[in-house]
C-alpha cells in the first residue's frame, strides 16, 4: 500500500472538480461501500478493476462510500482495507471516505437546480409500487410535490438517447425517458449515490471506472449528470457478476461470506478463472506477489467480452 503526497486529500482542484479539459494520466478507483465485509463477488470487481488499472499504467485509488449512514457498519471500512492489503492490492494516495465530501454534493445539487435539471419529489417507495425507485420513474412530480411532506429530489433526465462504448459489454444505448429521473438527494437529505458517485469521480479524476455489471443500468444516469455538470466522462467497463450455480446473486446466497485472508491465494487464483484468464496450476501454490505478477502481464480485456455472468461451481 502506498501513500503518496499528492493524494486526492490534498489535490488542487474545486469541490466538485471541474477544470479546463486536458488530457488526463490514467486513473481508476475501487469504492466499496462498508456496509459489510468483502467477498468474493466484491474480489472480483476490486481485481478486475486492480488489473486493468496496473496494465494500463493507471494509479489506482480506494475510495469508501460511507455516505449511507444508516446502513454503514462500524468498523467495517478498517476491516475491508486490511483485507485489501492482505490480499496483496497496493493502492495510490490516501483513501477517500463519501462522508467528508457533503458540501461538494450540496454545491452540485445547487448548480443542477439552478440550471432548471432538479425537482422535489413526493413519491414514497409505496407510491411507486411495481417500479424500480430509480428505474421508470413515471415523471409524476414533475411540476411540483403532489402533497406536502418530506421530499426527495429527482434530477430532471435529458431526452437525448446516451450512448457509450463499454470497455468488456461492448456499445451501449439507454434511453433515458424511458429510465426515468434519478433521485440525487434522498428524502432524510443525504446525497444519493448517482450524484455522490459522478461528483467524486471527478474530484479524483477518475478516468477509468471499472466495475461489476450490476452498475451498468446507472451508468446513463451518470453520464447525463457529468454532462449538465459539464465533468469529463470516464472510459466504463462492466465485469461479470459472480452468481451461484442456479443464477441466484451471491450476495443473497449462503457463501457470501466474508474473505479468509488465509485463503487469499486460493481466492485470488479462482478469481482469475472467474475472470476467464487461465492461470498456470502450480499458480494456486504461489505467493500472492507472483499470483499479481502473473496477472498484470496477462490481463486480457478481450477474454471478457460480452460476459454479464459467471457461475461459481456447484
Amino acid at each position: 500500500m502506498t501513500h503518496s503526497t499528492d493524494g486526492a486529500a490534498s489535490a488542487p482542484f474545486s469541490v466538485v472538480g471541474r477544470e479546463p479539459l486536458k488530457i488526463l494520466p490514467p486513473v481508476a478507483r475501487f469504492a466499496p461501500s462498508p456496509t459489510g465485509p468483502l467477498h468474493l463477488g466484491s474480489l472480483l470487481a476490486a481485481v478486475g478493476s486492480y488489473l486493468d488499472a496496473r496494465s494500463a499504467g493507471a494509479r489506482w485509488l480506494v475510495r469508501m462510500e460511507d455516505l449511507d449512514t444508516p446502513r454503514v457498519v462500524p468498523g467495517c471500512a478498517d476491516e475491508m482495507l486490511r483485507m485489501l492489503e492482505t490480499f496483496g492490492f497496493e493502492w495510490d494516495g490516501d483513501v477517500l471516505y463519501q462522508s467528508t465530501r457533503r458540501d461538494a454534493y450540496r454545491e452540485a445539487l445547487a448548480e443542477l437546480t439552478t440550471a432548471g435539471r432538479t425537482f422535489h419529489c413526493s413519491c414514497s417507495r409505496k407510491d411507486l409500487a411495481g417500479l424500480d425507485e430509480e428505474s421508470g420513474y413515471p415523471g409524476t412530480c414533475r411540476s411540483g410535490p403532489t402533497r406536502s411532506g418530506p421530499t426527495s429530489v429527482r434530477f430532471r433526465v435529458s431526452d437525448a438517447p446516451i450512448h457509450f462504448d463499454d470497455l468488456f459489454q461492448g456499445t451501449q444505448v439507454f434511453d433515458l425517458a424511458s429510465c426515468g429521473d434519478v433521485v440525487i438527494q434522498r428524502r432524510d437529505g443525504l446525497a444519493s449515490y448517482q450524484l455522490a458517485v459522478v461528483v467524486d469521480d471527478a474530484f479524483q479524476k477518475v478516468t477509468r471506472v471499472v466495475r461489476g455489471a450490476d452498475l451498468l443500468s446507472s451508468t446513463p444516469w451518470q453520464i447525463d449528470l457529468q454532462r449538465a455538470l459539464s465533468l469529463t466522462q470516464p472510459i466504463y467497463g462492466h465485469l461479470p457478476l459472480l452468481l451461484e450455480p442456479d443464477g441466484a446473486k451471491l450476495s443473497k446466497s449462503r457463501r457470501s461470506l466474508a474473505l479468509d485472508p488465509s485463503r487469499a491465494v486460493s481466492a485470488l487464483f479462482s478469481t482469475l478463472t472467474h475472470l476467464s484468464h487461465t492461470p498456470p496450476p502450480e499458480l494456486a501454490h504461489s505467493s500472492i506477489k507472483e499470483v499479481w505478477k502473473w496477472a498484470i502481464r496477462h490481463w486480457d480485456p478481450q477474454a471478457l467480452a460480452g460476459k454479464a455472468d459467471v457461475y461459481l461451481s456447484a
